[in-house]
């Protein structure tokens, strides 16, 4: 026999059991915790994707986009055959889709079979976003466990003024209005 709470909110741990310990913890991951980031979206043709947290744009002559990716993801073998890729910075009402493209939320039928998706040279994005840009691959070279890529800014083409979603801690925020 077992027993079942039927209190609403309950939990079964109010820790993750799998966490290493704090005194453990890399003071490195922890520092990179605490710095806020951008919740983005990148695609490919094939079409590939994978939520990054990690992009920076430098505006110049050319502009530029760098990132850190995962250098086994589906996204990156797809940005080396295609040579480009297109970001989308993604808002509160992403969370599942960041998820999904996380490998943290399933995705029956593929990463790109739900919502509405409008194609571009660059690869598919969310019908529902504020904007996205489209880049050139130039280089990318191992940096720590990550790849770093490095594109150039090739299209932009922005909507109205959204929100950001943001990764902090280990969750998403928003702004608070």
């Amino acid at each position: 026999m077992f027993h079942v709470n039927h209190e609403p909110g309950a939990e079964i741990h109010h820790t993750d059991p799998f966490a290493v310990p704090t005194g453990q913890r890399s003071p490195v991951r922890r520092l990179r915790g605490r710095l806020a980031a951008p919740v983005t979206l990148w695609t490919a043709p094939g079409p590939a994707g994978l939520t990054v947290s990690s992009t920076l744009v430098a505006e110049g002559e050319p502009d530029r986009l760098l990132g850190l990716i995962d250098p086994e993801s589906d996204l990156w073998a797809a940005v080396e055959e295609s040579g480009r890729f297109a970001v989308t910075p993604l808002g509160p009402p992403h969370r599942q889709l960041a998820d999904r493209f996380a490998g943290l939320f399933p995705a029956p039928g593929g990463l790109f079979a739900t919502g509405a998706w409008n194609e571009t040279p660059y690869g598919p994005v969310p019908a529902d976003a504020g904007g996205w840009a489209g880049c050139r691959l130039d280089t990318a070279r191992e940096y720590g466990w990550g790849l770093l890529v490095e594109a150039t800014i090739e299209a932009v083409d922005l909507a109205e003024e959204a929100t950001p979603l943001l990764h902090y801690r280990g969750r998403y925020h928003e702004l608070p209005a």
